[in-house]
């Protein structure tokens, strides 16, 4: 008796001697000649013996499980790979990634060489197909390398295979993703190194549609079309790929996927919270008018890093908010009088005990530009025209703002007729902020006039520079004073820096 019929005698599974043997003899040759009968016909004894049997679910599935059976339901199939392997004469390898789905979940299953060519040839989107392999842990998550498979037509799964993808279907590990969204922000090109030397290139936008919102990566020279697309056009994503990032889903887009603008109006109205009901450590969206406007600043970090911000005063019918503008969002072209919507600040707790909204890199800052609105926030963005006058950058056309403007509707219902008293309070609110500010600054104009000043530092050195919230000054002081550290200065100013006298 040889050594395939040795192994085959201990063996406990129901499969004949000849098929047996052709599994082993297949062994041999898929491992090029590392493997003599014995060793293959051990490992294949080793793979009948262990099999799992069928799990309930896809969701059932885990890394370092044995052989294990499944239904599926293909959802997209990949483009053959080919590989060398080593051996003069040993035949290149093919493989085809099939993403399959049920209705517990979805993964990715690999099929090799005869399995791979079945794959193309056969294999459709919908069909649904019984699945044996080995559960491995792969770059998207759990993987299947597939052993055997075959169609299933009198099974059914009860899952949705889509041509188009909304944000609320999105999940993670899905591929080939194709989803129609208008641009909400951009953010600016990055660069990294890669662990081979090479430099890698990533960018953001912001996607919404009538479902929701998604934040989508752009990696190496698809990261351009940030600096292509501007806020508020439609696009769609082509053979995106949906990764967690932060207990968030971000839609990816590489060297496969496109992002192209199309002449389609895609919905988008954010659910936005009143002013006048925010509380600490909430992460909200919020939309208003401008009433205030700061330059923006930049300081110095611990790391040695420069990081710059921009404050605005942000207006609706409830009250009103600061909202600080951290790295890229600090260059965002808001000015006064627009109407603008941010997504995903955190309120924290600011200066003089006031609320104040922070803006970072998942927040995005919308400046709506749709002649429609919103009533009540296009009263708020026509009272900041008013009060700020010809200082303001508004005019009739900003003040004709609102949220509809994301929905692209064009029946002409919020048109400006909106202006109330509502309007005529906050205008004149506007025009007093005004004025207080040019008073201030005349103030702090004059030579020799001794001044007092509370705030915190946002820049070390020479000046230092204080921020209280609503105001900037420059200081002279020999004190050493650290970046963040509040403290009140006294003295004259002269050529608008207060020559500090006193530091307490």
């Amino acid at each position: 008796m040889g050594a395939i019929e040795d192994v085959y005698e201990d063996l406990d599974a129901e499969v004949s001697l000849d098929e047996f043997r052709e599994a082993v003899e297949e062994k041999v040759e898929q491992m090029g000649g590392l493997a003599d009968e014995e060793t293959a016909a051990m490992l294949i004894a080793h793979e009948l013996d262990d099999q799992g049997g069928e799990v309930s679910g896809i969701a059932d599935i885990e890394p370092g499980m044995d052989e294990v059976e499944f239904l599926g339901k293909v959802v997209s199939v990949g483009e053959k790979r080919t590989f060398e392997r080593d051996g003069e004469d040993a035949e290149d390898g093919r493989v085809v990634n099939v993403e399959v789905a049920d209705e517990t979940g979805r993964i990715r299953i690999a099929m090799w060489d005869e399995l791979a060519d079945a794959a193309i040839e056969e294999l459709e989107v919908g069909q649904v197909i019984r699945i044996g392999g080995r559960p491995k842990e792969g770059y998207n998550g759990v993987e299947v390398n597939v052993d055997e498979t075959e169609p299933a037509p009198e099974e059914t799964v009860e899952v949705q295979v889509l041509d188009s993808y909304r944000v609320e279907d999105l999940s993670l590990g899905l591929s080939d993703v194709n989803l129609k969204g208008k641009v909400l922000d951009t953010d600016s090109i990055r660069t990294f190194d890669r662990d081979d030397g090479s430099e890698g290139r990533v960018a953001n936008l912001t996607l919404g549609d009538p479902t929701g919102r998604v934040r989508v990566t752009l990696w190496d020279e698809k990261a351009d079309l940030v600096e292509e697309l501007q806020s508020g056009v439609s696009v769609e994503v082509v053979d995106g790929y949906v990764r967690e990032r932060d207990g968030s889903l971000e839609l990816h887009v590489g060297n496969r996927g496109a992002v192209e603008e199309i002449d389609e109006t895609i919905e988008y109205v954010p659910e936005t919270s009143d002013i006048g009901s925010l509380e600490i450590d909430q992460t909200v969206d919020i939309a208003g008018g401008i009433i205030e406007v700061d330059e923006k600043r930049t300081f110095d970090r611990d790391d040695g890093s420069t990081g710059q911000v921009r404050n605005v005063r942000l207006k609706d019918e409830t009250g009103e908010i600061r909202v600080a503008l951290w790295g890229d969002k600090a260059d965002k072209d808001v000015d006064l009088a627009d109407t603008v919507v941010f997504t995903d600040v955190e309120i924290q707790d600011g200066w003089r005990d006031d609320l104040e909204a922070s803006a970072g890199w998942r927040s995005t800052v919308s400046v709506l530009q749709d002649a429609d609105a919103d009533v009540d926030v296009e009263a708020t963005a026509a009272a900041a025209a008013g009060g700020a006058g010809s200082g303001g950058s508004g005019g009739s056309g900003s003040a004709n703002q609102g949220l509809s403007a994301f929905s692209g509707d064009s029946d002409g219902s919020g048109g400006g007729s909106s202006n109330s008293d509502t309007g005529r309070d906050v205008g004149a609110e506007a025009a007093a902020v005004t004025m207080d500010e040019g008073e201030s600054d005349s103030t702090a104009d004059a030579d020799d006039e001794s001044e007092e000043f509370t705030g915190t530092v946002v820049q070390a050195g020479t000046p230092v520079v204080l921020d209280n919230g609503t105001e900037t000054r420059s200081v002279d002081t020999d004190a050493e004073l650290r970046l963040g550290e509040q403290v009140t200065v006294r003295g004259p100013v002269r050529d608008g820096r207060i020559d500090a006298d006193e530091v307490f």
